[in-house]
């Protein structure tokens, strides 16, 4: 029986502007299979969408809480939206 998808919205703080943040994010999404985005908010944090396999966007949220951003993240606020 397949998994059914899941969604979230991660909002990413610390220095995530102006370093390659956003094409690093959507290079994971891609790899990862999920479909999303990335984008700079007004307060200098980066909105994170993804949509896909909730394992695969458990390993996604993995990566941004990980020490191998470009950066540096100081947190990671996660929504998640039922499917």
């Amino acid at each position: 029986m397949p998994v059914p998808d899941a969604a979230c919205v991660a909002k990413v703080r610390g220095r995530v502007q102006g370093v390659g943040f956003r094409w690093w994010t959507r290079d994971q999404l891609s790899r990862l299979g999920l479909t999303g985005s990335a984008r700079n908010l007004d307060d200098g944090s980066v909105e994170v969408v993804a949509h896909g396999d909730p394992a695969a966007i458990e390993r996604l949220l993995a990566a941004l809480r990980g020490p191998h951003t470009p950066g540096r993240v100081d947190s990671v606020e996660v929504t998640r939206i039922p499917g």
